[in-house]
C-alpha cells in the first residue's frame, strides 16, 4: 500500500480555520499524513538579478520574481510557532500524522522539538547536503523530492542519507506538469538508491485529475504526495493543481488496493499511461532549469549579517549558535 500524503502548501491561506478543515477533510479522505510548509518570510532571499529578469531574443533567461512582492505575498502565510504546535495537537485529535517541509537549516531544531516523526525535503533543496546532514540525524524519516536535480546529485543525497528510513520522490517542476512530462520511468532511477521510492503529483486537476498519481502506484510508488485544498481552486496560488475531499478519498482507494488491480485499471482507463513513462534519465526541460534557478536558494539561514545557503558547509553547531546570540 502506498503512504498518501496531503500536501497543504499554502492552500490555508494563514488562516487556521481553513487549516483544521483541511486536516479533518484529508483524514476523513484516509491520507496517512497531513504536510504543512515551515516558510519563514523573513528568510527569503534578495537576489538582485530576479527583481528584472532576463530575455534574450524572446527567449527567458532568468526568472522575474521581484523580492517586494514575494514578500508581501508570504507573509500573511506565515505559520508561527504556536501555529505548528497547534497543528500537530489537531493531526492527533483526527488521527493522522503530522509532517512539515522545511526549508532552511536555521528551522530544523525548532522542527524537530515538535517531536513529529518525519520530515519532508522540497525538490530544490535534495542536493543540500548539510540540510539534509542535519534531517537524517533530527528525524526517523525523510521524504526527499527529487525534481530538478541532477543524477550525480541524487546520489550525493542518497549517500548522506544512507543508514536512516528515507524516500525519493519523483517529480516534475513544471507547474503545471503536463502528463506527457511526467517521465514516470525515473522510479526506476530512483530505485537503485532506496527501496522506498514515489511521487510529488503537480498535474493540473481540471484536465487530469488524478491520472499521474494512480499512474505512478501502477508502476510501483510506495508514496504519494498530492497538493490538496478544501477551498476553491482560484482562491489560492497552488488552487489549480491541488485535489479536494473527493478526489483525495478516491486516491487513497487506488493507493490501498491491490497493484495487479490498478495496474488493470490503468490499461483499460488511462489511455496516456504509455505516454507518462518518458524517461529514466534526460536533460532537464527549459522550464525546469529556469525554476531551479530561481527556487535554489529562494530560503536561506539569516544569522545577523549572515546569509547561510542550505548547501554552505557551515557546521550545525555554529550556525545554531549564531541563531542563539542573534
Amino acid at each position: 500500500m502506498a503512504i498518501v500524503i496531503a500536501e497543504f502548501c499554502q492552500n490555508h491561506n494563514g488562516d487556521r480555520g481553513v487549516l483544521r478543515e483541511q486536516i479533518q477533510a484529508a483524514a476523513a479522505a484516509g491520507a496517512d499524513v497531513a504536510k504543512i510548509q515551515t516558510i519563514r518570510s523573513s528568510e527569503l532571499t534578495y537576489r538582485e538579478r530576479f527583481e528584472t529578469g532576463a530575455v534574450e531574443n524572446g527567449v527567458t533567461r532568468c526568472i522575474r520574481r521581484p523580492y517586494a512582492a514575494e514578500l508581501e505575498r508570504l507573509q500573511p502565510l506565515d505559520l508561527d510557532a504556536a501555529t505548528h504546535e497547534w497543528f500537530g495537537d489537531e493531526c492527533a485529535r483526527a488521527g493522522i500524522e503530522p509532517m512539515t517541509t522545511v526549508f532552511t537549516r536555521a528551522a530544523v531544531p525548532f522542527v524537530a522539538s515538535l517531536g513529529w516523526n518525519s520530515v519532508k525535503v522540497a525538490s530544490y533543496d535534495c542536493a543540500s547536503v548539510p540540510l539534509l546532514a542535519d534531517l537524517r540525524l533530527a528525524f526517523d524519516r525523510v521524504f526527499v523530492s527529487t525534481g530538478a536535480t541532477l543524477d550525480d546529485e541524487v546520489a550525493e543525497a542518497a549517500a548522506v542519507l544512507r543508514g536512516g528510513a528515507f524516500s525519493f520522490l519523483h517529480c516534475v517542476t513544471i507547474y503545471p506538469t503536463p502528463l506527457h512530462e511526467l517521465h514516470l520511468a525515473r522510479l526506476n532511477f530512483l530505485r537503485q538508491f532506496t527501496p522506498s521510492v514515489g511521487f510529488s503529483d503537480h498535474t493540473l486537476v481540471a484536465r487530469d485529475g488524478i491520472k499521474g498519481s494512480v499512474a505512478a502506484i501502477a508502476l510501483g510508488a510506495d508514496v504519494i504526495e498530492r497538493h490538496f485544498t478544501v477551498l476553491a481552486s482560484d482562491q489560492t496560488k497552488d488552487g489549480p493543481v491541488s485535489i479536494g475531499p473527493d478526489a483525495l478519498a478516491e486516491l487513497v482507494k487506488f493507493a490501498r488496493a491491490p497493484l495487479p488491480e490498478v495496474q488493470r485499471y490503468v490499461a483499460e482507463h488511462v489511455p496516456e499511461a504509455a505516454a507518462m513513462l518518458g524517461e529514466a534519465r534526460r536533460p532537464m526541460s527549459d522550464g525546469e532549469l529556469l525554476n531551479r534557478d530561481y527556487y535554489r536558494g529562494r530560503f536561506a539561514s539569516k544569522i545577523g549579517d549572515r546569509i547561510v545557503f542550505n548547501w554552505e558547509p557551515v557546521e550545525a553547531a555554529e550556525l545554531m549558535s549564531d541563531a542563539l546570540r542573534t
